[in-house]
């Protein structure tokens, strides 16, 4: 790397990237592994890497597989439905003031409404089956996800509204065919960070009635003191959020390769 790198919004190459991030991951998995098998903690509160592996592997015979497989589940399903919703409401509350003065308020008031609170309602509205986990997820990701798109297509230069009633479109026609053409790299980015979200509410979805899942299992390792399993847990959920990240990046980049022609 040249000196050109620290200069603000200097660039690295690719590669770099990659060691730099893979060093960084080494760096702190190696610093757990030096202090858990140092002693000086208590394994009951900091298990070491190796027993976190072992309680994988069992856990793997006993039916990992379908914990990850529900839960998988439940993360997009939730997160579809809160997409195939907000990414419309979005569009139109970033396009017409009218629409935007009615929701924004709502969407403004909802989204500081922890999700959790609303376990009790939902167990009365919808009940205990798969329903009730995905709706709390769907509470978690959708307020936001509205008004991340509002704000992606109010970013649309108005130059290009200007272009397209130049070129004849009607008024009605800008917003399918100039403003959400526009916006769509920045509402897939918007979409890729809710997606983040979704995880997040994933445990606290499964608090409900649940009897599988990985969110399941960490609470109930919870109850009898099984760091090992509430560490394995956290590592799986981390990994499956990463790989879905990923698969929004690769998305991104087949979609609109033009944006990253200057970055190569």
């Amino acid at each position: 790397m040249n000196g050109d790198v620290w200069k603000i919004r200097g660039r690295v190459s690719r590669r770099a990237s990659l060691l730099i991030g893979l060093g960084t991951l080494l760096a702190v998995f190696g610093g757990w592994w030096l202090l858990a098998g140092s002693g000086w903690v208590n394994p009951l509160f900091l298990p070491t890497p190796e027993r976190v592996v072992t309680r994988l592997a069992s856990w793997w015979q006993a039916g990992l597989l379908q914990d990850i497989g529900i839960s998988v589940y439940r993360v997009t399903a939730a997160f579809l439905l809160a997409a195939l919703i907000a990414i419309p409401l979005g569009l139109l509350a970033g396009s017409y003031a009218p629409i935007q003065a009615a929701l924004q308020p709502l969407m403004e008031f909802s989204r500081y409404l922890p999700a959790v609170a609303f376990v009790p309602l939902i167990l009365l509205w919808v009940g205990i089956e798969e329903g009730s986990k995905i709706t709390i997820i769907w509470i978690g990701t959708f307020f936001q996800m509205v008004l991340m798109v509002a704000d992606d297509v109010r970013r649309v230069p108005q130059t290009q509204l200007d272009a397209g009633l130049t070129l004849g479109a009607r008024n009605g026609e800008l917003m399918p065919r100039v403003m959400l053409k526009s916006a769509l790299p920045d509402i897939v980015t918007t979409l890729r960070v809710t997606m983040g979200w979704a995880w997040t509410y994933l445990v606290v979805a499964e608090l409900v009635a649940a009897n599988s899942g990985l969110g399941y299992s960490i609470l109930k390792a919870q109850r009898f003191m099984q760091t090992e399993t509430i560490f394995a847990g956290i590592l799986l959920i981390g990994v499956l959020g990463l790989a879905m990240d990923q698969l929004f990046r690769m998305l991104h980049r087949m979609l609109f390769p033009w944006l990253y022609l200057r970055r190569a």
